[in-house]
């Protein structure tokens, strides 16, 4: 079984067109089977993409899809080669002002359940610390929850990162095996930290389990949110992959950071290949 995250950071990048065609073609080439995603961006006044959603399966009510939807664009892209996934899309907050930011999951099996999670203290599309996760079940792994997940900082008093970890892990208690996939803002390498309260709480990072592995760096140059960090310039692994069991792990690679792929985000991604889960 083949996992991909990635925060895509989505209609923000400089040469986008080129680089969600760069994105598209290493899905195509690699076809995960579960693909994670934040910092899905649509326009606010794009407009409505009511038709041709190609394997949409909505995750609540009310929720607009616009027509440069990232994941929808990549869709598309995907179905024009002959390639298809079912995907879902959590609306969550405004950004830049001019954005609609969400999270999503696409999956090449069918989707057969979906559940989003708030773990922020506020739930107010217009304040930007917002957090929402969104997971989905599948067919081919019905015991599995895949969630996409986008959290907040240690060091912000307003919005802590304990908070939504352990929001997360007490609305997550009853479900036996579970995957968080995606931008935990919270570096592998601080000790007594995000990082260290996720270890200690009986959930195991891929990436430790992996036999085969890279650095894990996903983050290289100074970005949103880590700006007055000079740390975020020695590199720093905040794009991973935990799960609640542990499995085997053949696998955790970097990708998308110019050496595996072209660079597509102002992240790398993270692609990590495990055992399947079927029949356990």
């Amino acid at each position: 079984m083949k996992l991909l995250t990635l925060n895509t950071h989505s209609l923000v990048e400089e040469n986008y067109s080129s680089k969600l065609e760069h994105f598209t073609d290493a899905i195509a080439k690699i076809q995960p089977d579960i693909i994670a995603l934040q910092e899905v961006n649509q326009s606010l006044f794009s407009p409505k993409a009511d038709a041709d959603l190609f394997g949409y399966v909505p995750c609540g009510k009310n929720i607009v899809i616009r027509d440069d939807n990232h994941i929808l664009q990549t869709i598309r892209r995907l179905s024009a080669k002959n390639i298809h996934y079912y995907w879902t899309y959590l609306p969550i907050k405004k950004g830049y002002d001019k954005y609609c930011e969400g999270i999503a999951v696409m999956s090449k099996s069918r989707i057969i359940q979906t559940k989003p999670l708030t773990v922020s203290k506020t739930d107010d599309k217009d304040k930007w610390k917002t957090r929402r996760i969104i997971g989905v079940r599948t067919e081919a792994y019905p015991k599995d929850w895949f969630f996409s997940v986008h959290f907040g900082w240690w060091k912000d008093d307003e919005e802590p990162f304990c908070f939504q970890w352990n929001k997360t892990c007490e609305s997550l208690g009853n479900y036996e095996y579970v995957w968080l996939m995606g931008d935990f803002n919270n570096p592998a390498h601080i000790r007594k930290e995000g990082y260290d309260l996720m270890k200690n709480s009986d959930w195991y990072d891929t990436f430790c389990l992996a036999k085969e592995k890279d650095s894990g760096v996903t983050v290289e140059k100074v970005i949103d949110g880590w700006r007055e960090e000079s740390r975020s310039l020695k590199g720093m692994r905040i794009d991973q992959i935990w799960c609640n069991f542990k499995p085997s792990v053949k696998s955790s690679r970097v990708i998308f950071n110019g050496k595996n792929g072209a660079v597509v985000s102002d992240h790398y991604g993270v692609i990590a290949e495990c055992e399947r889960s079927e029949g356990r």
